[in-house]
């Protein structure tokens, strides 16, 4: 079950005007699943991608990038998007396979292939069932429509369980703009961009300069700081996109009032969607905020919390709701701060005070700390006593139920 994350109302998710979206069936893993969407841009969309940094990356994920790299953000007309198998570790064959869906796409919608960003999702290393994609093509174009992220949500899902879906409205200038983005992922995170799979929408007027900056800050700052297990996906891809159709004046720089305004909707958004993906990770019960705080650069911070967010020692602690909170502080040891001063830490558990100087705080009692290890939701603060840079991250326990639907994913 999802810690704390109801399905998205579709009445609370709002359309952005300029997007049609269409979902389809192609039976790509089974029949019954819609597993095809197409996502449908008006002509003046800016685009900007944030993609995967593992080094072994899917085929749509060369694909997007080299489109992106060589078009510009103002070519892109189409997303094409399907789960059920990842197009990743098929060599020559998969560019080949995504090539065609986009070809393929391009002759329905009169577009040019180079003006569609395909994505895939799913197990990774099987041959992609292309004939299958591009028969459901013409069925997720008819079926386009405006007010259907909340359906698209439940369309890009693997091993979700809830659809992630969450909208913003804003008032720029006088203008009500729309901010909308969906998300997929539950296992195999460990974002070193962005997240498996995610769409974030508006119809401001953004000058497309800002698009890139701007799709790199977003994933900083929410999908970036998220992890369930370590591994980084071979297919995460983040795409920002912005209509232009509201009538508010251009926003030049990120600096400008109507472009603070917007961001701040854009990353709330964006943090909605990758905590999410915590709430909803494999076999998770609990969501745990990491605060690190003290450290002479954030770099420093990053690494503390990382060893901490990944320790398997940690992670089964928390699953056990067991206040060992030892392998915490031993967490911090190992991070990787060579000059670290252990007698400067200081450890909260939510509010209870856990360690100091270094070690067992004299008035923490073990039943305080069970307390809070019993949470749903559960902040751990680390003061490394170093300086004044800090950083956070969101995580998740490690459940039994993680490996039994990882020993079960290809079945």
């Amino acid at each position: 079950m999802p810690v704390r994350l109801p399905p998205p109302n579709p009445a609370d998710i709002f359309p952005v005007p300029g997007i049609q979206i269409g979902i389809a069936q192609a039976g790509v893993k089974r029949a019954d699943k819609d597993d095809l969407t197409v996502f449908l841009l008006d002509s003046g969309t800016t685009t900007a991608g944030v993609f995967t940094k593992n080094r072994f990356k899917a085929a749509p994920v060369q694909i997007c990038e080299s489109i992106l790299n060589a078009s510009g953000h103002s070519q892109v007309r189409a997303l094409v998007i399907n789960t059920g198998n990842a197009n990743a570790g098929t060599g020559e064959s998969g560019l080949t396979n995504a090539r065609l869906i986009c070809s393929e796409l391009a002759l329905i919608l009169k577009l040019n292939p180079e003006q569609i960003l395909p994505f895939s999702t799913g197990v990774i290393m099987e041959p992609l069932p292309v004939e299958k994609i591009v028969k459901a093509l013409p069925a997720a174009v008819q079926a386009a429509s405006s007010d259907v992220w909340a359906k698209a949500a439940h369309s890009i899902m693997t091993t979700d369980t809830v659809a992630k879906a969450f909208s913003k409205r804003v008032n720029l200038d006088g203008v009500i703009v729309t901010v909308t983005g969906i998300a997929k992922g539950a296992g195999m995170i460990h974002p070193n961009m962005a997240t498996m799979l995610g769409y974030l929408a508006t119809d401001a007027q953004v000058s497309p300069e800002l698009m890139k900056p701007l799709a790199l800050e977003l994933a900083n700052t929410s999908f970036n700081r998220i992890t369930v297990d370590g591994d980084t996906s071979t297919n995460d891809s983040f795409v920002v996109m912005a209509t232009q159709k509201a009538s508010h004046p251009v926003i030049t720089s990120w600096e400008s009032a109507l472009g603070q305004e917007l961001f701040k909707a854009m990353k709330a958004v964006s943090i909605q969607l990758a905590q999410a993906i915590v709430r909803d990770a494999e076999g998770a019960t609990k969501f745990i905020t990491l605060k690190i705080l003290g450290g002479q650069t954030p770099e420093e911070c990053k690494k503390v919390a990382l060893a901490i967010a990944h320790s398997p020692l940690v992670k089964t602690a928390f699953f056990a709701s067991d206040p060992n909170l030892g392998r915490i502080l031993a967490a911090v040891g190992y991070a990787g701060i060579e000059d670290l001063d252990q007698s400067l830490i200081e450890l909260y558990l939510d509010n209870v005070h856990v360690a100091t100087k270094g070690s067992r705080h004299p008035h923490y009692k073990e039943e305080d700390g069970q307390r809070v290890m019993k949470q749903e939701e559960i902040s751990v603060t680390v003061d490394l006593g170093r300086g004044k840079a800090e950083d956070m991250f969101w995580t998740c326990d490690l459940s039994h139920e993680y490996v039994s639907i990882n020993a079960d994913y290809r079945s």
